[in-house]
């Protein structure tokens, strides 16, 4: 009687206790059993030196042979946006050029890592060797990522360069005899003295000179003589000869009024005088009082510096934009506020080698005479071509191929954008082709995004299906 009392009591514990259980598992709320479920049922294991090492049961790893570590149940349960993210095809985690169109292992037993479509559409680019990169707004700032706004300029180049003033060269003169003589008197005895056209330069003595003036007085007389003879002939042959002697003393640069004088006095004079044929400076002498000269002697050297060239040095890169006729001005640095204004004149047919550098000549006016030979001025010349698109010069990035810029979109994106640069501006670079009025391009930072970009476009390469290899079915 006893012992059944004892089972009896005790069968009603144990169904007490199961009623509790009961009661316990059926006041748990239903998402906690299946939240249980699921976590156990997605239990992984990763190697903590290389993490795309992942399994769903403990194990060493096979690269570095370390114990898998537990994944957190937090860091596997999948987000709400990564669900509705399509899935494009899954690649293996350690050859990333082996792709399968749904999920599988390759031959260690490791699961292929899932890329998403957007990855795939993001990565694409245009540009070989680059990639469309997408930055959220916080690094965008922490980047300091800016952009501006492609706009429509004049384009009015201008190039910077140094002049020197050199002399006219249809402007310069130089004094000979055409007869051999000797220096009796210098009216000019110094150099840079200002002369006019017709002034005296020297007196010279010639006995040929005196010969000639012999027989231009002996025609004279005869002329006198045979002037009023009867007979045509004898006439014209005294008149003949006269004129002969006085084309001959023209002949030697001797003046009209010379000439004159000497019919006038009936004399012959010792020595002449040398005049000048232009009025400047004389920039060079040759000769001192009592000197042999000869017709081969360059005595004077007369330069009219009213009008002077200025030559200036114009890069290779710059030469595309000189035209002949475009307006020039010069400046000096010690005369600040002083313009002088010339146009373009010849550029030189061949390069200086050791400046590469072409010469570019200038006409400019010089009536005060400021501007004097081997002086150095700052010569600008401005290039005007209408208007045309302008970007910043930091957006442009020149990889040596080609020029990029990245255009930063409305969606977010930085596309990179292979564009044909003009000349440089003094505010940026004209854009030929690639970009349009109203696009923004990335002013700031944009180095960083083109490394960026390249690693994307990289790792978008490696990607990329292997055919000859298949992966391991589950």
């Amino acid at each position: 009687m006893k012992y059944q009392v004892r089972a009896g009591i005790a069968g009603f514990a144990a169904l007490v206790l199961v009623a509790s259980g009961l009661v316990a598992a059926g006041c748990r709320p239903a998402s906690d059993r299946s939240g249980a479920a699921s976590s156990a049922q997605q239990a992984k294991y990763h190697c903590p030196m290389h993490p795309t090492v992942v399994s769903d049961k403990p194990g060493d790893c096979p690269i570095c042979e370390m114990r898998l570590v537990p994944i957190p149940a937090t860091l596997t349960q999948p987000v709400a946006a990564e669900r509705s993210r399509t899935i494009a095809f899954y690649r293996s985690p350690m050859d990333p050029a082996i792709h399968s169109d749904k999920p599988a292992r390759d031959s260690m037993g490791m699961d292929f890592v899932p890329v998403y479509q957007d990855e795939v559409v993001r990565s694409a680019g245009s540009i070989p060797g680059r990639a469309v990169v997408s930055l959220s707004p916080e690094r965008r700032s922490l980047l300091g990522v800016r952009s501006e706004e492609v706009r429509e300029a004049p384009i009015d180049k201008t190039i910077r360069t140094i002049g020197r003033v050199a002399v006219d060269e249809r402007r310069l003169a130089h004094m000979h005899t055409k007869f051999e003589g000797y220096v009796e008197r210098l009216y000019v005895d110094f150099t840079g003295k200002y002369v006019a056209k017709g002034d005296p330069l020297i007196s010279i003595y010639s006995p040929d000179l005196v010969a000639t003036q012999q027989e231009y007085l002996l025609a004279l007389r005869a002329q006198k003589q045979l002037g009023t003879s009867q007979i045509p002939s004898v006439a014209q042959g005294g008149a003949g000869l006269l004129e002969a002697a006085r084309e001959r003393l023209r002949l030697w640069d001797i003046s009209p009024a010379d000439i004159a004088e000497i019919e006038r006095t009936g004399t012959v004079r010792r020595a002449l005088d040398l005049h000048a044929e232009v009025s400047g400076f004389v920039v060079v002498k040759n000769v001192v009082q009592g000197m042999r000269v000869m017709p081969a002697d360059t005595l004077f050297e007369i330069a009219d510096l009213s009008s002077v060239w200025v030559m200036a040095d114009v890069y290779e890169s710059n030469l595309s934009s000189v035209r002949l006729g475009m307006p020039a001005e010069i400046t000096l640095s010690y005369q600040p506020g002083k313009i002088w204004r010339g146009q373009v004149t010849n550029v030189a047919p061949t390069v200086d080698q050791s400046t590469r550098t072409i010469k570019v000549r200038i006409e400019v006016g010089n009536r005060g005479g400021a501007l004097k030979p081997d002086m150095f001025g700052d010569v600008l010349l401005r290039v005007v071509q209408g208007t045309g698109l302008v970007v910043p010069d930091s957006a442009v990035i020149d990889t040596g191929e080609r020029k990029l810029v990245f255009l930063d979109r409305a969606d977010g994106t930085l596309e990179p954008r292979d564009i044909e640069v003009g000349p440089r501006l003094a505010d940026g670079y004209q854009v030929l082709r690639g970009l349009a009025r109203g696009d923004r391009v990335v002013t700031a930072a944009n180095f960083l995004l083109d490394s960026e970009s390249s690693l994307k476009a990289a790792i978008s390469a490696l990607t990329q299906p292997a055919p000859s290899r298949a992966p391991e079915k589950r």
